[in-house]
């Protein structure tokens, strides 16, 4: 393994962010951030602007690191006009091209490139069961997970280590689709979504944490890894451990319909959508999951 005494994080704010800069300051490492607004340049920070003509980032910023995790991008947790599909895409796409270039201009480039991915590259694939050697799919989120990884394509042309962090839905009683559900379901207003039968490919708070950190460390593991428990579990499974976890039922469905009608190709693609992800290169290397089976993980959540 080797020793990691000083990162770089973008997209900071968001939950994995977070939960990484956290971590990190519990070890004793030094925390840099990468942040698109001036206000929130405080303490260890660079300004940048991806999105923009002016970048922002001089390459003797980034000088000094022994590892850079990127997680920007915008959420996909709303509607998607074309606009916003735009947004998702080029938030994720073209800051991976821009902090691409920007290393390639330093002198001595970080040794490690841990660059988010999600498991919406296999599409909607039923009850396949998926790995990392499984093709990917189609659809608006599969085609922009493909540019993602391959807009990494520069890094790894520079000899840096490059890692596809390929997140399944993260649980944490701080936010995201957990987050927003908690309180529908301790109302006991919560219930499965469309037939239930979708296939979800979660992980714990506490080991994608973990699982960057493993990838961070072992010097000689490189490209896609399903960052998800090995126990995935269909939508109406997840339901009912939810339910069991807050001590309360769960008796209102959300037709598909609805869900179209509400959210359209965000509800198809996300919500109703069936993956199968299992982790098998992340164990293959050894890592073991704190959280496997989905009652443990709401237990430990909640």
């Amino acid at each position: 393994m080797v020793p990691i005494s000083r990162i770089l994080v973008s997209g900071a704010s968001g939950l994995i962010g977070s939960a990484v800069r956290n971590a990190a300051r519990e070890k004793g490492i030094e925390v840099t951030t990468l942040v698109r607004r001036h206000r929130e340049v405080r303490g260890r920070a660079i300004h940048w602007n991806p999105g923009g003509t002016n970048q922002g980032v001089h390459p003797a910023a980034l000088e000094g690191f022994d590892a850079v995790v990127h997680l920007n991008g915008a959420t996909v947790a709303r509607r998607w006009s074309r606009q916003y599909r735009e947004t998702i895409f080029s938030s994720r796409v073209r800051s991976t091209e821009v902090l691409c270039g920007v290393l390639g201009k330093v002198r001595r480039p970080p040794p490690v490139l841990l660059c988010a991915s999600a498991v919406g590259i296999y599409g909607d694939r039923g009850d396949e069961v998926l790995s990392e050697e499984s093709t990917p799919g189609s659809g608006f989120l599969a085609e922009t997970c493909r540019a993602w990884e391959a807009a990494a394509q520069p890094a790894r042309d520079l000899g840096i280590r490059v890692v596809h962090l390929r997140f399944g839905v993260v649980l944490s009683r701080k936010g995201g689709a957990l987050g927003k559900m908690l309180p529908v379901f301790q109302l006991a207003m919560g219930g499965k979504l469309g037939s239930g039968q979708q296939w979800m490919s979660w992980i714990s708070e506490r080991d994608v944490v973990r699982a960057i950190w493993f990838l961070m460390e072992h010097e000689e593991l490189s490209g896609a890894f399903n960052l998800t428990a090995p126990q995935p579990v269909t939508n109406a499974e997840f339901t009912q451990a939810l339910s069991r976890g807050v001590h309360r039922p769960a008796p209102l469905p959300v037709p598909a319909a609805v869900l179209r009608l509400a959210f359209g190709e965000m509800a198809r693609e996300t919500m109703l959508a069936s993956q199968r992800v299992l982790p098998k290169r992340l164990e293959e290397a050894g890592f073991q999951f704190e959280d496997a089976w989905i009652d443990a993980a709401f237990r430990a959540l909640l």
